[in-house]
């Protein structure tokens, strides 16, 4: 069972809403496990992790059947309702404990330091507040404990960047689910005041036309050792 509290502050059962965008997201997710390669993608992300875990922004669940069976628990945070009862079903599918539990990046649900590894997946680019997100991320984890991300940001050069900006002030949220693609994730981690490991660009899809979205990054980073 999740260990439960009210967090950093309270949230409604529903703290995001778009269903439009929640059935778009979960057919093109399911196509982009073969096609694009994210299930390679969500095998490295996974690798190695052991404990008590906690995914935030798990979607349709796509990440649960690449936990190693070393993760004793995962507690996937989903404020989305569609998105969520898909995880609730591709959790039982799992091979490990799999619990799916609503809420918002901001105010996670549960107690400090009850976690040994935070898993962040395409989640930073649409939640409202991204320091807050990460201090929440930080509170939850045990000190040492480990974050992993596959996170899409800025990228290119001039022309992409400018056009990355434009359709963040624009279009882009309203028909995306609230997504942003001119976010820099890793300075955003590092800011936070976790300890940044290995990263490396992804370019998503790999082969294929540079989208506004495709410049990925997949890492590790640390709570620090020492408790705060």
């Amino acid at each position: 069972m999740a260990l439960r509290s009210a967090g950093s502050g309270k949230v409604a059962r529903d703290a995001v809403h778009h269903p439009p965008f929640a059935r778009c997201y979960a057919r093109i997710s399911v196509n982009a496990e073969t096609r694009m390669g994210m299930a390679g993608i969500r095998d490295r992300l996974l690798t190695g992790l052991s404990g008590r875990v906690i995914e935030i922004g798990a979607g349709n669940g796509l990440n649960f059947a690449h936990y190693p069976s070393s993760v004793s628990e995962v507690v996937a945070i989903e404020p989305e309702r569609l998105l969520r009862t898909l995880a609730v079903d591709a959790g039982r599918r799992a091979e490990v404990p799999v619990d799916v539990v609503p809420g918002a990046a901001e105010a996670l649900p549960v107690k400090s330091e009850a976690f040994d590894a935070a898993v962040l997946s395409l989640v930073m680019c649409s939640v409202r507040d991204v320091p807050r997100a990460l201090g929440e991320v930080r509170r939850v984890l045990r000190p040492g404990g480990v974050v992993r991300f596959f996170e899409h940001g800025r990228g290119g050069g001039r022309a992409m960047l400018l056009t990355q900006r434009a359709l963040d002030r624009t279009v882009w949220p309203l028909v995306s689910g609230g997504c942003h693609v001119s976010r820099d994730p890793v300075a955003a981690i590092r800011e936070a005041g976790f300890e940044l490991g290995p990263y490396r660009q992804v370019m998503m899809p790999e082969n294929g036309p540079t989208l506004p979205s495709s410049y990925c990054f997949l890492g590790t980073a640390w709570r620090p050792s020492v408790s705060d």
